[in-house]
């Protein structure tokens, strides 16, 4: 497969090349050509270039280029499922699903695309006419994350394609290769050049070239709090438009009155799915008193049976920690656990000597002022706490910066909406340990980011609204 940057419809070779490193390993399986400032910016030229004739398609043609690109990547699952496993460490089937739901969200935002709607004001003065119309923001940059290499690129580049604006995406240094095998099905389905380009290199370099250079016209990023922050500053000199989906640091809360088996499940899935490394997966567990104990011990026996190891080999549930620095950051989550009076339930330690694997660890009697229960964790960790009220459980979950999303678990109907309502979270999963889904909207509250990706909301966020006025003609 390719290993060069996707440049206005050709391959084009680069810089430095970037080490792709399989997490399972610790091997290097691939280099791949960084970019240079030049031709970032040569990249921003074509896309203005090709911006015209994007926008000035039917909506219907650029649906069916989305239905191409979808149908390519579709009979291509397997290849790229297996290369994003050997770049991320996810589990084979993990990285299935994230492939079907990738071509998902193609098809959901080609089918979108012929809704970008506008509307006709009742006027208020005789004669006049009022119109509301919709245009594409322009050039678009999209900065994905290596967490969830594909899906996560795919829905910022689907809905800005699909909304008029041609896109440019930088995928993470740390997995390139489905996205450079993604870029492959956008070749073959023939789009334009220039709608697309994909560019690998230094992110320093990248974003601050996509947020001087005024072609530019919206970045749409996922990733740290951190770096959000940084862009924010960075915009703010243009006032470029901005969507961020940052950090999470998501509570799950299990109600005395919950299905227990069904709650057990949930929290396995919500999280353990992907290594922990999601930013909605359930970062804090707070179990009422009366389900704790039966709780734990279930939750503690479906752990243990969980089956860690490379992601290509068996039907794995966990896989490896990104890296060297992910795995420490979380065997140091656990050691401050300790330190400050938690029991470690199951888990807590490396496992093996080769590639970054962490035994999955639940830990028990967490104080609140213990690290995990503080900063995102990304990785297989899971700390419970116990909980008496209700009022004492929402105060708990919302006392954090973050609002990414939450999950409770309950079976009285008439909690479940309280809960949802006081929850501060953009997406909130009851007795849902998976709640996302391509036609419903995505994103935070608080510091966990700007607007929405997904649902109506997604193609909204690539569109300008106008206000026609038509005034009497004598």
């Amino acid at each position: 497969m390719q290993t060069q940057n996707y440049l206005n419809g050709q391959w084009v070779g680069g810089g430095e090349p970037i080490d792709v490193v399989n997490p399972a390993t610790g091997e290097s399986i691939a280099k791949v050509a960084s970019v240079s400032r030049e031709q970032v910016r040569k990249a921003l030229d074509d896309s203005q270039a090709a911006f015209e004739g994007w926008r000035s398609l039917p909506a219907k043609a650029r649906a069916d280029y989305l239905l191409a690109i979808a149908d390519n990547l579709n009979k291509r699952s397997d290849e790229v499922a297996r290369l994003m496993t050997m770049e991320n460490g996810k589990p084979l089937g993990q990285s299935k699903g994230e492939v079907a739901g990738s071509v998902d969200h193609l098809r959901w935002f080609a089918e979108e695309c012929r809704r970008a709607y506008g509307r006709i004001i009742p006027n208020q003065v005789a004669g006049k006419r009022h119109l509301v119309i919709k245009s594409p923001v322009g050039v678009v940059g999209a900065i994905a994350p290596w967490n969830f290499p594909l899906i996560l690129s795919v829905r910022k580049v689907a809905p800005a394609m699909a909304a008029g604006c041609p896109t440019i995406l930088k995928p993470a240094s740390q997995t390139p290769l489905c996205n450079i095998a993604f870029a492959e099905c956008v070749h073959d389905a023939k789009l334009p050049k220039g709608v697309f380009q994909l560019i690998n290199g230094s992110a320093s370099m990248i974003g601050d070239e996509l947020l001087k250079n005024p072609i530019c016209k919206k970045i749409t990023f996922t990733g740290s709090t951190e770096v959000g922050k940084k862009l924010i500053q960075g915009a703010a000199h243009d006032v470029k438009k901005l969507s961020l989906e940052l950090g999470g640091h998501a509570p799950v809360i299990v109600f005395d009155d919950a299905d227990l088996d069904r709650a057990v499940r949930g929290v396995l899935d919500a999280k353990f799915r992907n290594t922990g490394q999601s930013c909605i997966a359930a970062n804090r567990i707070y179990v009422q008193a009366g389900i704790y104990d039966r709780f734990v011990a279930a939750f503690v026996e479906k752990t243990k049976a969980l089956k860690t190891g490379n992601g290509l080999e068996d039907e794995q549930d966990v896989g490896p920690v990104v890296n060297e620095k992910g795995l420490q950051f979380a065997l140091d989550q656990i050691k401050d656990a300790k330190k400050r009076g938690a029991k470690v339930l199951a888990g807590g330690k490396r496992q093996g000597n080769k590639g970054f694997f962490l035994e999955p660890t639940v830990l028990g009697e967490v104080p609140d002022d213990a690290c995990c229960m503080i900063e995102e964790t990304f990785a297989p960790v899971a700390p419970i706490v116990k909980f008496r009220t209700e009022d004492e459980a929402i105060k708990k979950a919302n006392n954090s910066p973050f609002g990414l999303s939450a999950y409770a678990f309950t079976t009285n109907l008439d909690r479940m909406f309280r809960v949802a309502e006081k929850l501060e979270a953009g997406t909130i999963g009851i007795n849902d340990g998976v709640p996302s889904t391509s036609n419903a909207p995505f994103g935070g509250m608080k510091q966990s980011g700007w607007g929405r990706e997904l649902g109506s909301e997604g193609l909204e966020s690539f569109l300008e609204t106008k206000h026609v006025s038509i005034g009497v003609v004598e």
